[in-house]
């Protein structure tokens, strides 16, 4: 199947006009960046401060603006037209997909350097980093597709922000609630793990557990959101 690379950058433009004059939405992406700089600042240097504020970042950039601008679409009636016009799931899901993974990316580099957060190996962090915006993007767009209006969004997103952002503390609990071990398994405390391991020297084969896991998220999250997509293009 041929992907029409005209099709995705027209979403994409699209999808740059409506982030532009939203204000509310595109101001959230400084947060980060923001607190990345006070704690930078303070001289915080904790390996879990520096990965609460790239997960943070994740949860507020991929995954928050992403469900907004599916939200806004179906707010508008757009998406109706999008999923009726000539282009195929993976145009319309990439094209909308492609300006958050940008954004992300900037945010994240910059809340990591105000932070001072100086990983041992950049090359197997970037491929983590990438690989979880991968999933925080389909776990925005998901949202997205349940939501019906922005401001619906904008409070449907509040559980990813917390269990996501500051879900990381809850290893320090697990051992007195062996229940929530299973939230060890979390794309973003398998970040941290993998961060942590690359402290010590870990290269890629030393991680490889932890980046099937983000892995096997990524594809969980975006063969949900697929099937969902299908769903509303024939309701």
């Amino acid at each position: 199947m041929m992907i029409s690379l005209k099709r995705v950058n027209a979403i994409l433009q699209k999808d740059f006009k409506d982030f532009s004059r939203n204000f509310a939405v595109s101001s959230i992406i400084f947060t980060p960046i923001i607190l990345g700089a006070f704690y930078g600042r303070i001289g915080v240097d904790s390996l879990e401060s520096h990965y609460m504020l790239i997960n943070m970042a994740f949860a507020m950039v991929a995954s928050f603006v992403q469900c907004c601008l599916i939200a806004e679409e179906k707010e508008k009636n757009t998406l109706r037209g999008l999923m009726l016009s000539p282009a195929t799931t993976a145009e319309i899901l990439g094209g909308k997909s492609i300006l958050t993974f940008v954004f992300t990316m900037i945010v994240v580099f910059f809340t990591g350097y105000l932070s001072e957060y100086k990983p041992e190996n950049i090359a197997v962090i970037a491929v983590a980093v990438v690989l979880s915006s991968f999933f925080y993007i389909a776990l925005g767009t998901l949202l997205g597709l349940y939501s019906k209006s922005v401001m619906e969004a904008s409070v449907i997103v509040m559980p990813v922000f917390i269990i996501f952002s500051f879900g990381s503390f809850l290893t320090h609990i697990v051992e007195k609630y062996p229940i929530l071990k299973v939230a060890t398994y979390l794309p973003n405390i398998q970040l941290i793990e993998l961060a942590s391991k690359v402290e010590t020297g870990a290269g890629f084969t030393d991680v490889l557990v932890e980046l099937a896991i983000i892995l096997g998220w990524v594809i969980a999250a975006t063969f949900v959101t697929v099937v969902l997509y299908r769903k509303r293009m024939v309701d």
